[in-house]
């Protein structure tokens, strides 16, 4: 198969990256964890029309397919954007389709925050943000949580707190398990581009750091190191690639695809976070430096909408002569 972005894909990205590069600096995303959440860039992302880019154009949204914003979520990885964006603007216009369409046009307009969790999931990522909570459940159905009392509880990333939540009123049900995968998706895809922030950043200090009256970029184990993230990172971008092709294009192996890239990403990025932590050194564990911004982000997105243990059971389970797939987390 031959597979390449379109122009106007690559412009969606290109103007994502240049908003968010002006509404999305690291201080904003250091704010975020003291309260100053989601914050300018969840407008502007609004303006652009991402928060409405897989609602249909009937309902304010751009009909666009993953494959048309894959690469847009990359960016809004490398910004490590505060806020359930993935939830919002992916998770929700999947959950909604059948039947919320007043709400689809409030996403769109960014309007209305949306935290949405796998049905095994302990937890919703800034549910204090969101006025409507959905649970996807293992195979077709969604919950919609009503007036929920909320439990806040400690994270790993300080600017994506998670909330468990009990229902004070009804729920009820609507179709949402392909909701899973594209959640999945797009938390591979900001993986990607967290990965490459980070190995930017680790090059760049790299480049700066000195021992032995030598930058410590000079070094060959530092060379192979860095060598070794671009490698991983580059090997896991085809499969996402992948992925977003397979599910806009509702192949019968877009869940599998899916898996992979989810995988791979989280694989690699792990990898790079190791890496440039190891590259700064001690400097790299303090909360002054920008780098742990990244850190925790990852740590977080590797762990949301299936582990990499999930992933490999259910690449495994598709693998083996169409065995059931595991259950969603």
């Amino acid at each position: 198969m031959r597979f390449s972005f379109t122009a106007d894909q690559r412009l969606l990205a290109e103007t994502v990256r240049e908003v968010l590069g002006k509404t999305c600096p690291p201080e904003a995303v250091r704010a975020s964890a003291t309260g100053d959440r989601p914050g300018p860039a969840w407008r502007a992302l609004a303006e652009v029309g991402l928060l409405g880019a897989h609602i249909a154009e009937e309902h304010g949204g751009l009909g666009l397919s993953p494959v048309d914003t894959v690469l847009a979520y990359e960016e809004t990885g490398w910004f490590a954007v505060p806020g359930p964006l993935v939830e919002t603007a992916v998770a929700a216009p999947v959950l909604l389709r059948d039947g919320g369409t007043a709400r689809l046009e409030e996403i769109a307009a960014g309007t209305l925050v949306v935290s949405a969790r796998p049905a095994d999931a302990p937890a919703f990522p800034d549910a204090d943000l969101a006025g409507l909570l959905l649970v996807a459940g293992p195979e077709d159905e969604v919950s919609i949580i009503e007036e929920p009392v909320l439990t806040r509880h400690d994270s790993v990333d300080a600017t994506r707190p998670l909330f468990t939540a009990a229902s004070s009123g009804p729920t009820r049900s609507a179709r949402g398990r392909a909701a899973f995968d594209h959640a999945a998706l797009a938390t591979a895809a900001q993986l990607l581009g967290l990965g490459r922030r980070l190995r930017e950043d680790a090059v760049g200090y790299a480049k700066q750091r000195r021992q032995f009256g030598k930058v410590i970029g000079s070094f060959q184990a530092v060379k192979h190191l860095l060598a070794d993230v671009a490698v991983g990172l580059e090997f896991a971008a085809p499969l996402v690639y992948r992925a977003a092709y397979s599910l806009s294009h509702d192949a019968p192996t877009a869940s599998r695809d899916v898996s992979m890239a989810k995988n791979a990403a989280s694989q690699a990025v792990h990898r790079a976070a190791r890496t440039a932590l190891q590259v700064h050194g001690a400097i790299g564990y303090t909360d002054e430096l920008d780098l742990h911004l990244w850190l925790n982000r990852v740590w977080a997105l590797r762990a949301a909408w299936g582990d990499e243990g999930f992933h490999r059971t259910r690449l495994r389970a598709a693998l083996f002569n169409g065995a059931r797939p595991a259950r969603m987390p």
